[in-house]
């Protein structure tokens, strides 16, 4: 168990992807430093605190874990027609990905295991935060409403990378497992196409945001 990187991978994830250079773990770190914010009335305004620098001030430690080895989180997102299961070594194992094509259309999948005293509906305030480290974003939608009983962030946004404009979906959840441990754990899902695509990929985006499901077993 480790001190709480950033959480807010699926970003750092899929740049990877979509470049497709290099073939290391990619570094969390970085999400710190990463595209640039967008709505600033200073060039000495402060960056946004993210969901992960508010864990890691709160002292919260992280355990990345694989969505099919919990025990007491069910935790699924389905797979569109056309769509399929992805690998890279450029990506964590604990990390699930589906997509269509080479590069784009891509949902990631990651879990964290979290450690710590915190307060979820105050972490989840800062997930459009996390979003607006990217590039020239531009925020679409946002929600800070529960999903399934459990502390959540949604953001719909464009933004640009590698010299394309991407549309993304994200979602974060604060979920807690089932008694006695009632373990908390972040779960987070990307779902992103180039903003051109954004119209043709809907009704899959659509499949998964819906079907996506975080529960206590």
């Amino acid at each position: 168990m480790t001190r709480l990187a950033p959480v807010a991978v699926t970003g750092i994830a899929l740049a990877v992807m979509v470049s497709g250079c290099g073939s290391k773990t990619p570094d969390y770190q970085s999400i710190w430093s990463n595209g640039s914010v967008t709505a600033t009335t200073s060039q000495e305004a402060e960056a946004p605190v993210t969901v992960g620098r508010y864990l890691e001030d709160q002292g919260v430690a992280a355990e990345a874990v694989d969505p099919k080895d919990l025990t007491d989180l069910t935790v699924t997102m389905p797979t569109p027609p056309g769509w399929a299961k992805k690998q890279s070594k450029m990506l964590p194992a604990t990390t699930q990905v589906i997509g269509k094509g080479d590069k784009l259309p891509r949902a990631i999948l990651n879990v964290v295991k979290l450690t710590g005293d915190f307060d979820g509906h105050e972490a989840m305030k800062h997930g459009v935060a996390d979003a607006q480290l990217s590039k020239n974003f531009r925020l679409l939608d946002a929600s800070n409403e529960d999903f399934n009983g459990f502390p959540s962030s949604m953001v719909q946004g464009t933004y640009d990378l590698d010299g394309q404009r991407l549309h993304s979906w994200f979602r974060m959840v604060i979920a807690t497992g089932s008694a006695p441990a009632d373990q908390r754990y972040l779960v987070q899902l990307s779902v992103t196409a180039t903003a051109d695509e954004a119209p043709a990929q809907a009704a899959a985006v659509e499949e998964i945001t819906k079907g996506f499901t975080v529960a206590a077993k």
